[in-house]
Order: C-alpha cells, then structure tokens, then sequence
C-alpha cells in the first residue's frame, strides 16, 4: 500500500509518501466491536487499528503497488525474541484482614504454591502485626518467565484501633518508588533497573453484606491515588447470589460517592474498544471470588474448589468456567491475561510519575549539570502520598486531520 502526497515546490512537483505491506486479511477498524473469546469472555484481541483505517483516505493520495516484500513485520519477532530473553517483572500486593483467604487465592491465581499461610518453623498463631511480608517467584510457562512478587499485609484491620494503619502500607509503595526514582537519577544508570513498584493493589473486601466499612473507605481512598486497586469479594460463597449482587451494588455506590476510582479508570480508556471492554468490567467489580488449592471430580471432569456438604463449589476447570459459582476467572482474565502490561503502564506512566514530580518539586537544590538531581531524603514522618493523577492517556482522534 502507498500513500502518495504531491508537493509544488518551485515548479517542481515531488512526491512523497510511505509504503506499507500487509498480506491479505481483513482490515479492523477501530469502530469494530472487540473480539470476545467463548471460554473468557474478558479476554479481547487487541489490535491496533492500521494508519489506512483509522482515517479515509484522501483523494490526492492514489494507491500504488509495492514491488516486492519488504520484511517490516518482522521487528514482531525481534521485540518477541528480546522480551523472552528479559523475562518480565510483576509484583502484586494483597490487603484484607486475616481469614478471608488471601494466600489461597494467590495460590489459586497462579496454580502454585506460590504463597504459604504460614511460614517454615512458625510454631503457633500468626503474630497480628503490620510488618509486610513480601516473597519473590520465577514462573515460566511454555518459554516465557515470569518474575513475581508478592507482599502481604498480616494484621491489617485485625487491631481494636486501626487509626492510621494503612501508612506502612502506603510507606512501602512510597519506598518503592523511591528506589526507582534513586537508580533512575543517577549519571551512570544501569542497564535495565530492578523494578520493585507495585503494579497491582488486590483488596479483599469482607462478605459483610451491607456495605463498605469506614475503614475500606478512608484506606482505599489514600491506596487508588498511588497504586492501582483492584477490590474483590473474599470468600463470596458465605453469600446467596441475591445477597451478592445487592453486596455489589452497595459497594459500587460507596465507590462513587466517595470518589474512589478503582483500576480499570475510566479517563484512561484509548480507544473504542478499551472502554468497551473496561466498561463491562466495571459493571462486574467488585468480584466475588471464592480461593480454593484442591481439584475434585464433577460430573466426570477435573475442577478446582472447595467440598461442602452441599456440593463443590467451583472456582476454575481446564474445560468450562462456572461463572454462577465464582467470579475467578473474571480476576485471573484481568490481572494476567489481558490488562498485565496495562496495569505496568499505568504504573510507570501515572503513579509513578506523579510520585517523581513531588519528590522533584520538594528538592530546593539547583542541578549541577545535564540530568543531574540531586534529592534531599524522603521524610520519615510522613510519606508522600501524590495527589489525583493529572496525566490521562486518552488519545483524541481527530478525523478532519488528513494523513501525510
């Protein structure tokens, strides 16, 4: 395909234009519907819409033929090929009081003991403390590596005076993106930076039934302006599914009464079919979810979840997702399979941005020189906690604009 634009420059007609070689499939159009797959409905394709399509052509650009094939397609296979080498970093946080099944639904997540509710040589209860624990994994899954880390939060909310129990929660993402932004203002930086933000904040919410606690509600409104979060139902089957869903809605109107603005955010949707699709994830958050570690025999298939006197419930199966159960799939489709990289970007892109124009704003030290900053210490009193993010990602189309 080529775009051709002619030029009158000094009696001199140029032209200019870009070749574009694509075999012969059907365009998508950014106005197409997403692509949802049968088995998760969440899962979408996401393609970027081609220059050719996102706007008409013009009728001074005739198309010409290429001559032959040029091999552009291939830099697919280069980044491919280097990010398998790379391996990639995602680090997760849980926060939820104890008993509601925090580590089983990690486990559960990633098919693994990735999480022990009790660590080796701990006799006796679980000290109720607001020390983190964090414990770091390498997964690799047909090739592709995969470096986890998870950090929990025993004793959140267990304590009869929970005032001011989420600063060592926000001081240790705070110290995370204090070490990045430390490695990232050096002269002599290293080649790639240890990336220990937390991309992903997963807050189990109490099956009270009734609604929010004023807890949940002074934490999450600190936690979604510096991390994203992402709220779940924890252990969802004390609950009937009218119960639930009345649940949600209570939920959902605390969320937006308060303003608290849960991941996926709706000002960083880019195009139609990202707020097709975070449109109808947000109709469904909270999840309910229900953890489970052990696989029973249903009906002659293999699933995984938890034994009642009553049935199983089931949480996931290789061949069939009961959604009527539990909503684990819906979490699993969010965090790892369609909105992973998304979570980083925002990460990077927002949060952490808006982190490094504080710490920025806050040192008085002219810099010596190019690139260099010099930052004074992050006070130990009270950590820094950036204001509503001022940076959107959404792209604005302009279709009158015509392509050169």
């Amino acid at each position: 395909m080529c775009r051709s634009v002619w030029k009158q420059n000094s009696g001199v007609r140029v032209q200019e234009g870009y070749f574009r070689w694509s075999p012969s499939v059907a365009p998508v159009t950014p106005f197409s519907p997403p692509y949802l797959d049968d088995r998760h409905p969440m899962d979408p394709l996401r393609r970027s819409p081609s220059p050719s399509s996102s706007q008409p052509s013009s009728p001074r650009s005739p198309p010409c033929e290429m001559l032959g094939y040029v091999g552009i397609e291939a830099v697919l296979d280069q980044l491919k090929i280097k990010a398998m080498k790379m391996g990639f970093e995602f680090n997760i946080m849980m926060v939820g009081r104890s008993g509601l099944g925090k580590s089983t639904m990690v486990n559960t997540l990633f098919k693994s003991k990735v999480w022990k509710s009790t660590p080796p040589g701990l006799v006796g209860p679980m000290p109720q403390t607001l020390q983190l624990q964090s414990v770091t994994h390498v997964i690799e899954e047909n090739g592709v590596k995969l470096k986890l880390t998870l950090t929990d939060t025993p004793g959140f909310g267990d304590q009869i005076n929970n005032d001011k129990c989420w600063d060592p929660i926000l001081g240790y993402i705070n110290e995370q993106y204090e070490r990045y932004l430390q490695e990232e203002i050096l002269i002599t930086r290293k080649r790639h930076i240890p990336d220990t933000r937390v991309h992903c904040c997963v807050y189990f919410v109490p099956p009270t039934g009734h609604c929010l606690r004023p807890l949940d509600i002074e934490f999450l409104r600190r936690l979604c302006q510096t991390v994203n979060v992402v709220p779940v139902i924890a252990r969802a089957d004390s609950l009937t599914m009218e119960e639930r869903e009345t649940f949600r809605q209570r939920i959902q109107h605390s969320l937006k009464t308060h303003c608290i603005d849960v991941y996926p955010q709706q000002c960083f949707d880019e195009d139609l079919n990202d707020r097709i699709l975070n449109s109808k994830i947000r109709e469904r958050i909270p999840f309910a979810v229900v953890g489970a570690d052990r696989e029973h025999l249903v009906n002659g298939r293999c699933v995984l979840g938890r034994k009642t006197k009553w049935g199983v419930i089931e949480v996931s199966c290789l061949t069939v997702e009961n959604m009527a159960h539990c909503e684990f799939p819906l979490l699993r489709d969010l965090l790892i399979r369609s909105h992973l990289q998304d979570l980083k970007d925002i990460t990077h892109n927002v949060h952490y941005e808006n982190y490094r124009v504080c710490r920025l704003n806050e040192s008085h030290v002219l810099p010596r020189g190019p690139g260099w900053v010099n930052l004074a210490p992050t006070p130990p009193s009270s950590p820094a906690i950036p204001g509503p993010s001022k940076f959107c990602r959404r792209r604005i189309r302009d279709n009158t604009t015509e392509e050169y």
